[in-house]
């Protein structure tokens, strides 16, 4: 039958699983790369040939999601920190990301930090329809950032934010025992902050797993994954609500004419910002090549 786990991390050809018994260091079988399957962090896997604390990765079991880089799998969240300033968000670059999350049925957390130093209601009113769970993160109010340890009960997340947003300070508050140095990314979440391909997943006293990755201002966001462009308008839960009633049955919410989503844009009930940050992404659809398709992993 072997013994089940989860990857824990990836490091030149060893697996490192966790498993009901303890954390074994593994080698994995041939079949992967001769299938182009690369085990990574977040696998549900299957081991045999246990002996001392080694094992072999006999079976990846079937993923629910996964990224391409950095190599994740079985993701239920990506916690995305901002900050309301120093640095302030880039809400495209946020919108892109949120885009991929949903076309990769990964729920999205927004964690807002240093609202002592500046409010900004406008975050609140521009993601109450994106479909992510949207936190104000308070120090003086653990509940602020108790609601953020919970929802990562017994789950697979990532986190992820720009240089400077307090992401290391964020994950201190929830689990004491991580020691990150502000700053700096925790030995124990990977090999710096400008690694791509190693993440490494930690154990929350809580039963989640959370892999710190770098910041996400530093790559193109089809290093992630792929959207065509016909499948872009569905990865924005707030045009959803106006399906099937724009003039033209293939209105790529644009600039046509009797346009539903865009009248919604026009009168506030939906975000001008997310729309440009549609429109961009739509256009980066429209130029993605065909050998692009082929080369994702």
């Amino acid at each position: 039958m072997g013994t089940e786990g989860i990857l824990l991390k990836a490091v030149g050809g060893l697996y490192y699983a966790e498993t009901p018994s303890g954390i074994y260091e593994c080698k994995a079988r041939g079949i992967f790369r001769k299938q182009d399957i690369s085990p990574c962090a977040g696998d549900r896997v299957v081991l045999s040939d246990i002996s001392g604390e080694t094992a072999v990765v006999d079976k990846i079991l079937p993923r629910k999601n996964s990224l391409i880089r950095p190599p994740l799998a079985n993701l239920d969240y990506i916690v995305f920190v901002i900050s309301t300033c120093e640095p302030s968000p880039n809400l495209t670059l946020l919108d892109k990301f949120l885009a991929i999350a949903e076309f990769k049925g990964i729920g999205s957390i927004i964690a807002v930090t240093k609202l002592d130093l500046q409010k900004d209601a406008s975050l609140r009113d521009i993601y109450k329809n994106s479909g992510a769970e949207f936190l104000e993160i308070d120090y003086e109010n653990p509940a602020s950032y108790m609601k953020l340890y919970d929802m990562l009960s017994g789950k697979v997340s990532a986190f992820t934010g720009n240089t400077g947003v307090g992401k290391s300070t964020l994950l201190n508050h929830i689990d004491e025992s991580l020691e990150i140095k502000t700053g700096e990314i925790s030995k124990k979440l990977g090999r710096g902050r400008h690694t791509t391909r190693n993440v490494e997943l930690y154990k929350l006293a809580n039963g989640g797993y959370i892999a710190d990755t770098p910041g996400f201002s530093t790559f193109e966001t089809r290093k992630y994954d792929i959207i065509m462009k016909e499948q872009l308008a569905d990865c924005f839960p707030e045009f959803r609500e106006y399906n099937g009633e724009c003039r033209f049955p293939d209105c790529a919410h644009i600039k046509e004419k009797g346009c539903a989503v865009l009248e919604a844009v026009e009168s506030g009930d939906i975000p001008r910002s997310r729309h440009i940050s549609y429109t961009e992404m739509y256009e980066e659809s429209r130029q993605i090549k065909e050998w692009e398709l082929k080369d994702r992993k």
